[in-house]
């Protein structure tokens, strides 16, 4: 009785081990998703992102370019990104699942939270383990955790922020609006980069201004457009700007001020442009965007890790020249300002032109067409 039973148990014990392994290795599309290893002996280049959003499919675009233009195929690598969906949690199950994977070569990571221990542990788990390991959009607190990762691709945060600052005050003092308050939406306020453009954007705007909140919405697109509701709701009165900092927050923010009716009132400026983020502007919802360049962003990181593997010295070297000096370690991608094709008081020279191009929106739009980008 008892070995009947227990060779049950062991039978039952083998199929559910069997399923949840298959269960796990769900196939898909190799430039979107990792999957859990690889049979053939080539090696993976993973992207892990801070969450989903059409900023990332830009990315992605520029992953592939990166993969084409540096060849990493005859290095016996492949480039895929992994979209992370469960905030900080989500970033330190998937680190701990690389790490636990032995065809991972590099790691890029757009860091959700820059202050989480737990996420820099597992940056240099992997680190140990081989695994070349940058930060890519998103940085950690390098304050805190100054040997966390070698090197960060992106924007930088506060430039764009006070890029941001600039354009708002400029057309605020277009519209009579010498004084008045204004909110900033996130989707989270301890993010590296959220919390960069925002005191970026405090610090251009000027004093005459008054930041009267920051709303996180941990990148919940309900949370993004309630937020923008309760702010006109509770200080309508006071607000003369809205500011989007992440790339969903200006389709949030244009449908609610086009919802209230408030318009008129409103100054709406915001980071980055998603493909209904750039109808919105054509729509005159949105007056002025300071957008990323996700797909360079991609493109360079490819390069990056592809030299960190090779131990390619002047590669490096090119990319990082200052490296040793404060912020020598930040490889930038640049910024665009984009601006209605008429009734902008928004100018070229307002903005430094060695960090800053200006660009009218259908300019823009031509840009995007040339990449086969709907966003960026």
């Amino acid at each position: 009785m008892f070995r009947s039973t227990f060779l049950r148990y062991v039978a039952a014990t083998a199929i559910a081990v069997f399923s949840f392994t298959t269960l796990g290795c769900g196939g898909g599309d190799p430039a979107t998703s990792g999957g859990s290893g690889s049979s053939s002996g080539t090696k993976r280049i993973i992207f892990l992102t801070n969450g989903d959003d059409p900023f990332w499919d830009a990315c992605n675009a520029g992953l592939q370019e990166g993969a084409k233009r540096s060849d990493v195929a005859a290095d016996g690598w492949t480039v895929v990104m992994e979209k992370n969906s469960g905030g900080a949690a989500g970033q330190i199950e998937k680190l701990r699942q690389f790490g636990t994977q032995s065809d991972i070569a590099a790691v890029a990571i757009s860091a959700v939270d820059a202050d989480n221990p737990v996420i820099v542990e597992e940056m240099k788990k992997l680190q140990a383990k081989g695994v070349k390991v940058i930060t890519v959009d998103g940085d950690i607190n390098r304050e805190r955790f100054p040997d966390a990762r070698p090197y960060y691709i992106g924007t930088d945060n506060i430039v764009a922020g006070r890029v941001l600052g600039t354009a708002a005050k400029e057309i605020l003092k277009s519209r009579g609006k010498e004084s008045g308050g204004y909110v900033q939406f996130s989707g989270y306020n301890d993010n590296d980069n959220a919390r960069s453009r925002m005191n970026g954007f405090k610090e251009a705007v000027g004093e005459a201004y008054t930041e009267i909140d920051r709303m996180p919405d941990a990148m919940n697109k309900d949370k993004a457009r309630e937020n923008v509701r309760n702010a006109l709701t509770n200080h309508g009165d006071k607000i003369v700007a809205l500011v989007g900092i992440w790339a969903y927050n200006a389709p949030a923010i244009a449908e609610v001020v086009t919802e209230r009716s408030v318009r008129d009132k409103t100054t709406v400026i915001t980071v980055d442009a998603q493909a209904i983020a750039v109808e919105n502007m054509s729509e005159g919802k949105i007056d002025a965007m300071v957008v990323q360049n996700p797909f360079m962003m991609g493109v360079e990181t490819v390069r990056l890790l592809k030299a960190m593997l090779k131990e390619d010295q002047a590669t490096i070297q090119e990319m990082f020249p200052k490296l040793g000096e404060p912020n020598g370690d930040l490889y930038i991608t640049g910024l665009r300002v984009v601006a209605p094709d008429e009734g902008t008081v928004l100018k070229p020279e307002l903005f430094d032109s060695s960090v800053v191009e200006f660009m009218t929106l259908s300019k823009f739009k031509e840009w995007l067409k040339q990449y086969n980008l709907t966003s960026s």
